[in-house]
């Protein structure tokens, strides 16, 4: 409801007037409606006083213009180019006088080309702010909407006023005054992992064009894998249909550790059991073809009809000879183009789904835990398969939440520094209980864990004998709170508890606790991590081959430089700047004579059977961070330097993906110490000179 008064005269000793305008200051506030006053002289002053009517009308076209106009991200506004030219095109400079596309008439009227040619340069060009090869000029158009005031006289006074210069976001369109705080909004997109442009041009993210329900989505790619995003997709809150772009580097190693399955055996039978966007399903079957045979399930209705079109964007026929209940209904049956290979689509609970059909391959992705999972998955898969498991549950694997790590997987835990490795042993200790229930023990493949996640890939194999082996490695680790020393328990023996340190004898109180139970066996697997490296090489996975040459030197615990070993039978391969042991053909290795009979087999096979078991070593357990155990005053080596040292002195050394500063090493603690103030030198000049005296006196001496 709005109050509009006209014809209200002025009169200087007039109450009544001025006690009307009061009152209808207070109507209009509690109403939350604009309202103009004329206010006029007598006729007989010869004078009109200005009328607010045309900002009040100004005010109300610009509110409808942006009603009638939404700003959406598809638009890329003129304010955003990528050279000098292209924003100078944006008016012809050619002819008469002409204005600024960037600024109002009323903050730069027209001129001639040569001045306006250099105010686009120094005003607008000069102060960008570049992301990925586009730079977003400052703009000083009315772009950003005022925010709405309870009076009208305020209101007329915004819209009229001076606008704010702002710059144009590339990635969210949103606008932002300062250009230091344009920086800061770039990053927060760069660490979420949205570092492409959200309108058209992008390699990675193409135009949002309605779908056939009538919402807009966002195509994006990965991988040569178009899928469709519903508004807010990184929001589990807000978006059935959940993608995170930091999980790429998560979906390549599971791509890879599927593709190195399916050269071991024919067709595999592989479930994606949390489909979302079926992004990590649509991978599988465009890039391994007739290889694999793809199940993707979940439990939302909204998803699976994503999912379906997301097959048709790939042009990958859905399968429609399915088991679930509304997968034959609304799908695609012939694509444009020649499909790739069939997915099977089913709209069904991942415990269900695992329960009623077999698998040789099963990736569980849930959002956080998947504990609840775990027996459904080891319950029917196959021998010799693989599960693949991700916890996105972060806080309480890397001991953020230690109630919530005993309530989900039964284990003590206390912030170390060896954190993430404790936080992969405490997925694979709960795995290999899951499939003991089941009568069948794992070979672990791979444990990886990052900011975001940790992943756990293991090979199961059936038998009750095999799930004894997985289970004695679940120990017991005593760890010292003060030094950082630890050690698993030795199986059935719960007295040998004592630590290497001294710590406890030195300090009062109690300095040694227990954790656990953890995985205390290997964590990779050298032969299968090789494989996942080719992989990589052959679909062009740039981003994930660094990764997996740090996991294979990792698990063999040494560096990249080659080791020439005098055997015959295994030679050193180069590939991919790691250094692969591979053993020669028989006809190689054994030379036959003429009647068809290897000379010296039987030693040669001793040889290579000593060979085998050194270069099937596991690598040993947990890390130490040098910063860690650094000594103040003093400064250390490179961290090369100093893994070149501790191979000097006869140790096994290498790095870990767990922690850029932590070497992994069968040196104790105090060995490690040892080498580490061994070669750091003092920073204080004093004490340099103090150490060098120190010398020449025992020199003398």
């Amino acid at each position: 409801m709005s109050f509009i008064v006209h014809n209200v005269f002025y009169h200087n000793n007039n109450m009544t007037a001025n006690c009307l305008l009061l009152l209808l200051d207070y109507v209009c506030m509690c109403a939350r409606a604009p309202c103009a006053y004329v206010l006029r002289r007598p006729e007989a002053d010869g004078e009109r006083v200005p009328s607010t009517d045309d900002a009040s009308d100004k005010a109300a076209k610009n509110e409808a213009d942006s009603d009638a106009k939404p700003s959406t991200t598809t638009d890329r506004h003129i304010s955003i180019q990528t050279k000098l030219e292209d924003l100078e095109m944006l008016v012809d400079l050619n002819g008469g006088r002409k204005s600024c596309p960037l600024c109002p008439e009323e903050k730069f009227k027209a001129c001639y080309n040569h001045k306006l040619r250099r105010h686009l340069h120094n005003l607008h060009w000069k102060v960008y702010v570049e992301f990925e090869g586009q730079k977003m000029c400052i703009c000083h158009l009315p772009c950003r909407n005022p925010k709405p005031s309870l009076s009208g006289e305020q209101e007329s006074s915004q819209v009229s006023g001076r606008h704010v210069a702002h710059y144009h976001c590339v990635v969210c369109s949103v606008t932002i005054a300062r250009k230091t705080d344009m920086v800061s909004h770039l990053k927060r997109h760069i660490n979420k992992g949205e570092t492409k442009s959200s309108y058209p041009g992008s390699s990675d993210v193409l135009l949002e064009e309605p779908a056939s329900s009538g919402q807009v989505y966002e195509i994006m790619k990965e991988l040569d894998t178009n899928v469709q995003l519903l508004p807010m997709y990184n929001t589990p809150q807000k978006s059935d249909t959940y993608f995170n772009r930091k999980m790429k580097s998560n979906r390549q190693l599971v791509f890879c550790s599927l593709a190195a399955l399916a050269k071991e055996r024919n067709r595999l039978e592989c479930l994606d059991a949390f489909g979302a966007t079926g992004i990590a399903g649509l991978q599988w079957a465009k890039h391994l073809h007739n290889a694999v045979k793809v199940t993707i399930t979940d439990i939302s209705e909204i998803c699976v009809k994503m999912i379906k079109e997301n097959c048709q964007l790939n042009q990958i026929q859905v399968d429609r000879g399915s088991e679930g209940p509304e997968c034959c209904e609304d799908a695609p049956g012939e694509v444009e183009g020649e499909a790739v290979t069939a997915v099977e689509v089913v709209k069904m609970d991942a415990n269900v789904m695992m329960h009623l059909r077999a698998f040789d391959y099963i990736h569980l992705d849930p959002f956080g835990t998947a504990v609840n999972y775990l027996d459904a998955a080891f319950r029917n898969v196959r021998n010799m398969g693989i599960v693949s498991v991700t916890s996105t549950d972060t806080g309480s694997l890397y001991a953020k939440s230690p109630n919530v790590t005993l309530r989900h997987y039964s284990t003590h835990i206390v912030r170390t520094e060896y954190y993430k490795e404790l936080a992969a042993r405490i997925v694979l200790a709960t795995v290999a209980r899951a499939a003991a229930r089941c009568n069948k023990g794992i070979d672990v493949l791979l444990a990886v864990a990052l900011e975001h996640f940790v992943l756990v890939v293991v090979r199961v194999l059936r038998g009750p004998t095999q799930a004894d082996e997985s289970a004695k490695k679940l120990r017991k680790l005593v760890h010292c709170q003060w030094c950082e020393d630890r050690i698993f328990l030795k199986q059935g023996n719960l007295v040998d508890g004592t630590l290497p340190c001294n710590c406890h004898g030195s300090l009062p109180g109690k300095t040694a606790v227990q954790l656990g139970p953890l995985w205390s066996g290997a964590l990779f697997n050298t032969g299968f991590l090789r494989k996942m490296l080719l992989a990589a090489t052959q679909h062009s996975m740039d981003n994930i081959q660094t990764l997996v040459k740090t996991l294979i030197c990792e698990s063999e615990c040494t560096t990249l430089k080659p080791v020439i070993h005098g055997a015959p039978a295994l030679v050193n391969q180069v590939e991919c700047g790691v250094i692969i042991r591979t053993s020669q053909s028989e006809e190689e290795a054994c030379p036959a004579d003429s009647s068809g009979k290897r000379k010296a087999g039987e030693e040669l096979s001793n040889a290579v059977k000593k060979l085998k078991s050194d270069v099937s070593l596991e690598h040993p357990p947990f890390y130490y961070s040098i910063h860690r155990h650094s000594m103040r005053g003093m400064n250390m080596p490179k961290l090369n330097k100093f893994l070149q040292y501790l191979r000097e002195a006869g140790f096994r050394v290498s790095r870990t993906h767990f922690d850029p500063t932590g070497v992994r090493t069968d040196a104790t603690l105090e060995e490690f110490k040892s080498v580490l103030s061994k070669y750091s030198i003092p920073s204080c000049p004093s004490q340099v000179c103090a150490a060098q005296a120190s010398v020449s006196q025992d020199s003398t001496m």
